[in-house]
């Protein structure tokens, strides 16, 4: 009896022994590889057998394997964050391995998982606090895009581009949330691949964005509110722009790619001025004898000879790949632009590299960019274009009368003796070809920035980033010395020349851990930046190389004016997320900036957000219907240094201008002056509320964001008047203000249609600011209601706008008209006497209206059937209001000048003879610029594989400004003159863009 139970147990383990081996038998296996659209393996893609508990992950290769699959027809299911969910059904035979066909997923931007740039680092979408927007490659703006900015151009609610000109490589004036600042800068922090960059003015670049190619860039991430852009302290009341560049991708084979686009662009329309016969009708009717006998025979369009039709290519060819662990992405593009002004064009060549190697068993990462930019500009004399609206047109481009000969022929208004009148405008097509303007513009921005996982404490990683952005602006302007523009002088041959460099050291920790449910990170760095400006100032000559006027410094000969500041900084940030559902983020950083004096060297800029994931809680998780929806509140500082001067709360001497010396002899010499400063100089700081609400319906096919704000922005550095004798100066920068912006703004995306033939999609943006100063301290003047800016052309020192308490900036200051009651026709020079005292004067004129949009309003919507696509981009702005400074300019006087001036029909609907203030300051002049624009329309065709199975071959067709609507009598509403939102005194009109592009992938 003893050991009985022995022989049992032998038993019980033969039994399981020979169930497992027929289970075995009864099953098999499931192998198969997971790509990305582009083919390239996808690591970490969960692989499951449908309805069974088995299931694997694919490896670096993208590969999986899964085991004991029960046998017959199952169905196999790939998924990962960021990507739509395949299924493939295959059929497992026992005891054989089923290997499935090459799984392809494709992106899906909607999930909430996919990841989004933040500063220092990326998040996933489901964890934001606070108001970020991020633009891929695949939603920007098509067609011919030559600078950065008009990427997004339409595409983010609270983001206005204005494109300031249509000079190729033209600045545009960028604004978030409507801008927090008066006196000081408006433009946000640029953030490129890790690098903030600077935006400071660059002499021969008319954009320092122009410098970068829009081709090599995959996405722009704005931050809007404090919860996103309080890390970047001090530069960030503006909001920040990240802007990412391409790279390459792990395991990647070598791919080629080549974009071609050729356009044609051409003036959408001319200011409508006099022609020849209206403008000699006119001045026989009302002209003097003296204005009546300087009347030509000729029919002139002066704006015709001066514009053409301008022809554009840009080609850029990339090449990417994995060189073993390595990968790679270098690229080359070259841009030729012609402007639609004669003589005016651009010539770009760029180029980049990016390596991104994961080492050390991938416990290191590194990201090494660098990118380099040579541009040539040919600029014309932008007088031209002013010029042509108003030179006379009853006469002819060139005369060969022996009087014009010393002018190179080109007709000009002269005196009896042959002499240029002084004061008359000169012939603008010689202004244009008696002009050689142009420029040299070098530019590079690179950076390496490593992450290492330190081995001793899980989670835990440092971060180094290395960077700089230098640029080099040097230029040349000849004109002759028969050219009118500079008769007087002997013509000019002068140079110019400006280096800026900005350095940059940063580095950070980074603790990433998960406490169950609990996720938190913590993030704490330092950084030093460092800014130099260079400027050469070189002597004026003649066009014969003598020197036009001996310009000898007083105290050692050297004119070079060079300028410093840094910044250095200390910033954290921690995110806190309990169950995916209750989202913590506070961020803090210290800024220190040369700027300022020692007792305001530092400014502070905290920020707390919260998010609750409504989506995630019982009563919401089984729903259908809701996909997401998150609830965001947040609060915090952000800082402004940009103010304008290196050293402006230092007292200093400064070196006199060329036109302030002092003459002993034949000599003159410029001195050194004190200037004016303030001791007391500190930051800007505005504080911003934001409460935010994220939607997704029907498994994220229409999904969105609502977001409402307040901003305060207080120590307000303003511009203004200073008390007598108490400084060096009567105006200087003070602290002295308050502004508040308050606004809505709705962002909503809708994937209509998916199918595998058809897919649309729509998006739309709506924001809505309103903007007003809460306090503005002023000395007593004769204009106590504010600060006087916007200046006009017209009169002498005229200007139409003003920065006033309980008014939004920029206001426009007017006097109002008095129409005859029976004609309706305005008086000239009769304006409501509005205090009533029987003078009128300055303290008559009102504020009415604003330069700023009510709304503003973006539309787009890319769909594609088969192999076609279509994508198109609407843009709108309601209830901003525009100053006419063309029409203010239609006055015709009897007097007896020696020259004559067209003007537009506006002569006849008003009558105005004379451009008195009364007249040029009329509210008569201001009009409602709402429109609605269709930023561009882009139609494309994929040939797809046509010389092989890795090609790709597609064509695509684009018309840029295709068609405005407006009741605006303009050129263009989106008016902008020297910073100042709203005056449209006759600048480069945009033109309309026709391009053909060819895209090649082998």
């Amino acid at each position: 009896m003893k050991h009985s139970y022995l022989p049992k147990l032998w038993f019980l383990l033969f039994f399981l022994i020979c169930c497992t081996l027929s289970a075995a038998a009864q099953t098999g296996a499931v192998s198969g590889r997971v790509l990305d659209e582009k083919q390239q393996p996808l690591p970490g893609v969960t692989v499951i057998i449908e309805g069974t508990q088995l299931g694997s992950s694919t490896n670096a290769e993208g590969q999986y394997l899964i085991q004991n699959v029960p046998a017959g027809p199952r169905t196999v299911v790939a998924s990962f964050v960021g990507f739509s969910t395949q299924r493939i059904p295959v059929t497992v035979t026992a005891g054989q391995t089923a290997s499935v066909t090459n799984i392809a997923l494709g992106e899906n931007t909607t999930l909430l998982n996919e990841a989004v740039v933040v500063g220092y680092g990326t998040t996933r979408r489901q964890d934001l606090t606070g108001s970020v927007e991020q633009i891929s490659e695949k939603q920007f703006v098509k067609g011919q895009v030559t600078n950065p900015e008009q990427l997004v151009q339409g595409k983010v609610a609270g983001v206005q581009i204005t494109t300031t000109s249509g000079q190729p490589g033209a600045a545009s004036q960028i604004r978030i949330r409507g801008g927090s600042s008066l006196s000081a800068s408006n433009d946000p922090l640029i953030v490129i691949d890790g690098v903030p960059v600077d935006n400071g003015t660059l002499r021969g670049a008319s954009n320092p964005l122009t410098l970068i190619n829009p081709n090599d860039i995959e996405s722009i991430t704005v931050l809007k509110d404090a919860s996103a852009t309080a890390i970047y302290g001090s530069r960030a009341s503006n909001g920040v722009l990240l802007i990412t560049t391409k790279r390459g991708v792990a395991g990647e084979k070598l791919r080629v790619n080549v974009t071609s686009q050729h356009s044609i662009a051409t003036p959408v329309k001319y200011v409508d001025v006099l022609d020849g016969d209206e403008y000699r009708a006119l001045v026989n009717a009302r002209g003097s004898a003296l204005s009546k006998s300087l009347l030509g025979t000729a029919n002139t369009n002066w704006q015709k000879e001066i514009f053409r039709t301008a022809y554009t290519n840009d080609n850029t060819a990339s090449v990417t790949g994995s060189m073993g662990k390595v990968p790679y992405r270098v690229s080359g593009g070259y841009l030729g632009q012609q402007g639609l002004l004669i003589n005016n064009d651009l010539k770009r060549f760029t180029g980049s590299v990016g390596l991104t190697p994961v080492l050390l068993d991938g416990k290191l990462r590194v990201d090494m960019n660098v990118k380099g930019s040579w541009i040539d500009n040919n600029f014309s004399d932008q007088g031209a274009v002013g010029g042509a609206v108003f030179f006379d047109p009853t006469q002819s481009v060139r005369s060969s009368e022996a009087q014009f000969a010393p002018y190179g022929g080109y007709f000009q208004f002269l005196q009896p003796n042959g002499e240029l009148v002084a004061l008359a405008p000169r012939n603008p097509v010689g202004l244009v070809n008696q002009r050689r303007d142009r420029s040299t513009v070098k530019r590079s921005i690179g950076n390496i920035q490593l992450d290492y996982q330190l081995p001793f404490l899980k989670g835990l990683s440092a971060n180094v980033n290395a960077g700089y952005d230098i640029q080099r602006g040097r230029g040349t302007t000849f004109v002759p010395t028969d050219a009118a523009a500079d008769f007087n002088r002997g013509g000019r041959n002068n140079n110019y020349g400006q280096d800026r460099d900005n350095l940059l050291l940063e580095t950070f920790g980074k603790y990433n851990r998960e406490f169950g449910a609990t996720r938190l990170e913590l993030l704490a760095g330092y950084s030093w930046q460092q800014f130099k400006n260079t400027e050469y100032n070189y002597p004026e000559f003649r066009a014969n190389r003598t020197v036009f006027q001996r310009a000898v410094a007083a105290y050692n000969g050297d004119s070079t004016i060079r300028q410093q500041y840094n910044l250095l900084s200390f910033y954290g940030r921690a995110n806190l997320n309990f169950s995916g559902k209750y989202l913590f983020t506070a961020t803090f950083r210290a800024d220190g900036s040369s700027r300022f004096p020692t007792d305001n060297k530092f400014g502070y800029f905290p920020s707390a957000a919260f998010a609750w994931r409504l989506k995630d809680e019982g009563f919401l998780k089984d729903n259908s219907t809701v996909s997401d929806l998150k609830l965001r509140v947040g609060v915090g500082q952000t800082g402004q240094q940009d103010i304008g001067g290196f050293y402006d709360y230092l007292p200093r001497y400064q070196l006199s201008t060329t036109t302030a010396q002092y003459q002993f002899g034949d000599q003159f010499l410029r001195t050194l002056r004190s200037s004016g400063y303030n001791g007391q100089l500190k930051w800007e700081t505005t504080t911003t509320y934001n409460a935010g609400l994220d939607f997704g319906f029907f498994g994220g096919r229409f999904y969105g964001s609502v977001d409402v704000y307040q901003r305060d922005t207080k120590d307000l550095l303003s511009f203004t008047q200073v008390a007598a004798l108490v400084n060096l100066t009567n105006e200087l920068n003070l602290n002295v203000g308050k502004l508040q912006n308050r606004g809505l703004e709705i962002q909503a995306n809708v994937d209509a249609v998916q199918s595998e033939r058809f897919n649309l999609s729509v998006n739309a943006n709506a924001a809505f600011n309103r903007n007003e100063i809460k306090n503005l301290t002023s000395v007593s003047n004769a204009n106590s209601v504010g600060n006087l800016v916007g200046g006009i052309s017209g009169g002498v020192g005229n200007t139409v706008q003003i920065n006033s308490v309980g008014f939004p900036a920029q206001s426009f200051y007017v006097y109002q008209q008095v129409y005859d009651q029976q004609t309706g026709r305005p008086l000239q020079g009769v304006v409501v006497d509005r205090n009533g005292d029987g003078v009128i004067n300055g303290s008559d004129r009102y504020q009415y209206k604003s330069p700023r949009p009510q709304a503003s309003l973006g539309f787009g919507s890319n769909m594609n059937y088969g192999k076609a696509s279509l994508a198109f981009t609407f843009r709108s702005q309601l209830g901003n209001y525009v100053y006419n400074n063309v029409r203010s300019g239609a006055n015709f006087s009897s007097n007896s000048l020696n020259y004559l001036y067209n003007v537009t029909p506006e002569i006849n609907a008003s009558g105005f003879t004379a451009g008195t203030d009364q007249v040029l300051l009329s509210d008569y002049f201001l009009e409602n610029g709402s429109f609605l624009r269709l930023e561009n329309v882009t139609l494309g065709y994929n040939f797809g594989s046509l010389a092989g199975e890795n090609t790709n071959f597609g064509v695509s067709f684009a018309v840029q400004n295709a068609f405005l609507i407006t009741n605006y009598s303009g050129l263009d509403p989106e008016a902008v003159r020297d910073g100042n939102l709203g005056i449209d005194n006759v600048v480069y009109p945009r033109a309309r863009t026709f391009t053909l592009g060819l895209n090649l992938g082998f």
